[in-house]
């Protein structure tokens, strides 16, 4: 430690550090920087962030304020630093100060996978955490899913009922140790303990683990405590046990995701780029779809992934699923899928699981520490080799999104599907983990249990809400049911999608956009179902420039989960034949045509519907790839999948007649069906009829309005071929494109586009 400073060149420096500074290491950081450099003074935890005061002569107080921002911790995210002189104490001694509660606001970081050095530390055996299922430290470990409030400390986390040892206390005290106020710090001497329950059998300690791998290796179906909750694991390569876990979950073919310990097991069953390589060793280690290796060196279960051109793979982040890996008798793949029943929330209570699991699981492998938060693995897909959001949760949430407009305090309760709220204030939104489909008692006890939680975490106490305009939203009638004196504002399905691209590429709204909006189901103004809309759009409203032709849309939901009923809607609306030839034809019996034929004819039971999704349904089963779904999107997932082996040397693309009229797509797709030709061509001419037509489109509003941005968002760009083509082509003719890199542009990243149309302050407005 330098020598401190005497005289008149001697200051004393009160600094405050927002953003991601608490748990993240950064008090210990801040410590050691300030011995480094022989200055006193003090930190600690406040409501705000970190509050720190250093004292000792002038340049080396000016050198701490630069250092604490340039070298601070790699899970650190500084946001604002704000010094200011005070008077000068004395001393010579720099103290970490206990955390101090209040108002005010702070960042919570997420979850993130268990460090290299832990890692080393849980497989070497001279060291007393070998094999210690929650070795952790300052640079690794749950956070978000462990914290009850804030300051974040040990007590105010699921840890506070387990004391340290000597020996951990001595590492948490030692400003040489890297456990220095880790506030997860344990070992086996003082918890938490690992407890295995199979049958009436009762393991627990490191025995859990070893009979857990045991199990799994013998075909058993295993309920894993991760830090958001409880995985349903397997051996992926068990055929009989993958076909057995996805009968009992009623799965139906919707695909599992695996789990591997290494980079070089995923490379082994996946053709995977630098870009998604990239993705899957990131510290947030999220589920990357990748596509399938034709040459896989690893044998997987065929019931793993059937039909599906990719693989979602994740690797091991907790030393629990690492030492799952360990040892003779460990499988090289896991099945890790949520622990749910269809349609539920993710279990976190042990005791639930034993319940709620109990005719999936085997055996059931948890542990004392609780989880306060439930959060799901994120999914995540690389699209022009940037990250396209699947799903944004553990990881990421709750990691704020930067908003480019002031926005008063208000609470976005998102979509009926894949629902994910937002909570804003000021210049921040704060996205929630994955919730689910609000479609049963439980997702919404959840959700209101979720909102309470980040509420508090985030000190935002809603003035108003905000919710989607369909009139029979389980979503917007929460709000309705929760609103009290609040207003309750509702916004525009397709105009809160343009509105989340917007806001998360930082776009300011004094210009509009040309605003692609493409997915499955909205309700519209005219009372139809949108989804494949143009729209000129800012943040106070939107004009309806173009969407593509109304079709039928035969029986709501069971249009929906019958493709080829689509595709016959689209065929009579373009004048198209029903030849018994064309796939989408056969596929339905008699008696179903003859019903549909009378459906669509009258229009009985039928929506009119725009939509895009609903269009690249049709044309899956029009060209023979998908003609009854299992699981949303599978239709056009496995047409991508076709598209892209196929891109290059499909030949001319079809091409939309005007004002986005597909009939001239389906009638010479419909011919190259008769003609024989391979459904990926078929594929591979349909995506790039879509990018002529956003393209176009394009320009003729650059044309017609002077408009030179463009964005697209809606669950159609959750293909990553389309969004990586639109985007290279309107860069290509001069555009600035707006795409989705930190929220999904499905219903998922609805809540933030809501936030900003329906919780602006109108003194920002332009």
């Amino acid at each position: 430690m330098a020598a401190p400073a005497t005289g008149v060149d001697r200051c004393r420096r009160r600094v405050r550090v927002a953003g991601v500074v608490q748990g993240v290491g950064f008090r210990p950081f801040v410590y050691a920087l300030a011995r480094e450099l022989g200055l006193s003074g003090s930190v600690g935890n406040t409501a705000d962030g970190v509050v720190l005061e250093v004292e000792g002569a002038l340049h080396s107080v000016d050198r701490f304020t630069v250092r604490l921002v340039s070298d601070a911790p790699a899970l650190a995210v500084v946001e604002d630093v704000v010094a200011e002189p005070v008077p000068c104490r004395g001393g010579t001694d720099f103290v970490i100060e206990s955390s101090r509660s209040g108002g005010g606001r702070t960042l919570v970081s997420p979850d993130v996978a268990t460090c290299p050095d832990c890692l080393a530390e849980l497989s070497d055996p001279a060291d007393r955490r070998f094999g210690h299922a929650f070795i952790s430290c300052t640079n690794c470990g749950p956070r978000f899913t462990i914290v009850r409030e804030l300051p974040y400390d040990r007590p105010a986390t699921t840890m506070a009922d387990l004391p340290l040892c000597g020996r951990c206390a001595a590492e948490y005290v030692d400003p040489a140790d890297r456990r220095f106020h880790a506030q997860t710090v344990a070992c086996p001497d003082c918890g938490p303990t690992l407890v295995l329950h199979h049958l009436d059998e009762r393991v627990v300690g490191d025995l859990a683990v070893t009979q857990a791998r045991r199990l799994l290796a013998a075909g058993e179906i295993v309920a894993v405590k991760g830090l958001g909750g409880f995985h349903l694991a397997c051996d992926a390569t068990n055929q009989a046990a993958v076909a057995t876990l996805r009968k009992r979950k009623d799965r139906g073919d919707k695909p599992f995701a695996l789990m591997v310990a290494d980079l070089e097991t995923a490379e082994a069953i996946t053709d995977m780029s630098a870009d998604e390589r990239a993705l899957l060793g990131d510290v947030r280690r999220p589920v990357v779809l990748v596509p399938k290796r034709t040459d896989a060196r690893l044998a997987l279960a065929d019931a793993v992934a059937p039909d599906s051109p990719d693989l979602g793979v994740m690797l091991a982040y907790t030393p629990l699923h690492h030492l799952l890996f360990t040892g003779g008798d460990a499988p090289q793949a896991l099945v890790m899928t949520s622990g749910n029943l269809a349609g539920e929330p993710i279990v976190i209570d042990d005791t639930e699981a034993r319940a709620r699991l109990a005719g999936i699981a085997d055996a059931w492998l948890g542990h004392d520490r609780p989880i306060q938060v439930p959060c799901d693995d994120s999914v995540v897909r690389v699209a022009g080799g940037e990250q396209l959001p699947v799903r944004r949760s553990r990881g990421y949430a709750p990691m704020p999104v930067a908003l480019p407009v002031e926005v008063g305090p208000a609470l976005a309760v998102g979509g009926d599907l894949k629902n994910t709220f937002c909570l804003a204030d000021g210049r921040y939104a704060w996205l929630s983990a994955h919730v689910g489909d609000m479609d049963d008692l439980a997702t919404l006890q959840a959700f209101e249990v979720a909102t309470a939680q980040l509420s508090a975490l985030t000190r935002v106490t809603p003035q108003a809400l905000v919710a989607d305009r369909h009139p029979s939203y389980r979503s917007s009638a929460w709000a309705t049911r929760h609103a009290d004196d609040r207003p309750v504002r509702t916004v525009q399905h397709h105009h809160a999608h343009i509105a989340s691209a917007m806001a998360e590429n930082g776009h300011d709204g004094r210009e509009r956009v040309i605003g692609f909006a493409f997915d499955g189901t909205g309700y519209g103004d005219d009372g139809a179902v949108w989804g494949g809309e143009v729209l000129l759009a800012d943040y106070d409203g939107y004009e309806r420039a173009g969407h593509l032709r109304y079709a039928w849309l035969p029986g709501g939901d069971s249009g929906v989960r019958n493709p080829c009923r689509m595709a016959l809607s689209h065929l009579l609306a373009a004048g198209v034949a029903w030849d018994p030839r064309l796939p989408c034809v056969a596929a339905c019996s008699d008696t179903e045509r003859r019903v549909l034929a009378r459906q669509l004819e009258r229009g009985l039971g039928c929506a009119p519907t725009s939509s895009m999704g609903r269009l690249f349904d049709a044309m899956s089963s029009l060209a023979g790839v998908c003609h009854r779904v299992a699981y949303e999107a599978e239709a056009a997932m496995r047409f991508e999948g076709l598209a892209r082996a196929a891109l290059a040397t499909c030949g001319t693309p079809y091409a939309f007649g005007p004002d986005l009229d597909p009939s001239p797509v389906l009638a010479s797709a419909a011919n190259d069906v008769l003609a024989g030709v391979d459904p990926a061509v078929i594929a591979g001419r349909f995506h790039l009829a879509v990018v002529d037509l956003v393209a176009d489109v394009a320009a003729l509003m650059r044309q017609q309005h002077g408009l030179h941005t463009v964005a697209m968002s809606g669950g159609v760009f959750l293909n990553a071929l389309l969004t990586a083509l639109c985007s290279e082509r309107l860069r290509t003719d001069g555009f600035r494109v707006l795409r989705h890199r930190l929220v999904p542009p499905s219903d998922a990243g609805l809540a933030l586009g809501q936030i900003v149309v329906g919780a602006r302050r109108m003194e920002d407005a332009p």
